[in-house]
């Protein structure tokens, strides 16, 4: 199975288990909607769950539901939660070294001066790095750019198409 669905249906369990341990009478739509998915995926999710020990199931009324986590659940999703930190540092540092890549490109350049073109969480840690690294940012469109492109950093350099850098968060 490919890492990344991995990593996403890891997020997910964490999701769920989260969920249930906050308020054990939520509903599958609930679950559904703080997770994005269909209701019949949540409820997939919950089976397998029950199946593999980690939530228990107990009937409170006609339709209502309680779901329990169990101690086989507790520590899976204290697995999952370390899992995902680790995970979350090593995107973060990942991202700092990329940045920084682009930046001493940037200095060969004897430039000191870029704009970040992006945003989500990936452009807030490239904005820490070059302000770290004290390199000026600014929003002048005669500056080079930093480009965002979810974990793919490319250094645009104004009218020298000839002096880009692509750097690809995938390669190394």
């Amino acid at each position: 199975m490919d890492t990344n669905l991995l990593a996403e249906e890891s997020k997910r369990d964490l999701t769920l288990l989260n969920s249930i341990e906050q308020d054990p009478d939520i509903s599958q739509a609930s679950l559904a909607d703080t997770l994005g998915v269909a209701v019949g995926t949540v409820n997939w999710h919950l089976k397998r769950m029950v199946a593999k020990g980690y939530v228990k199931v107990k009937r409170m009324q006609r339709k209502k539901l309680r779901y329990i986590l169990t101690a086989e659940g507790i520590a899976l999703r204290a697995s999952l939660t370390v899992k995902y930190i680790e995970n979350s540092f090593s995107l973060y540092n990942l991202i700092r070294q990329r940045t920084r890549k682009v930046l001493d490109e940037l200095r060969s350049f004897g430039l000191d001066t870029v704009r970040i073109e992006g945003d989500g969480e990936v452009a807030e840690v490239c904005l820490l790095t070059c302000l770290e690294q004290g390199i000026q940012i600014n929003e002048d469109a005669s500056s080079p750019i930093i480009k965002i492109d979810g974990l793919k950093l490319a250094l645009k350099l104004p009218n020298e198409a000839n002096l880009q850098s692509d750097i690809d968060a995938t390669k190394e």
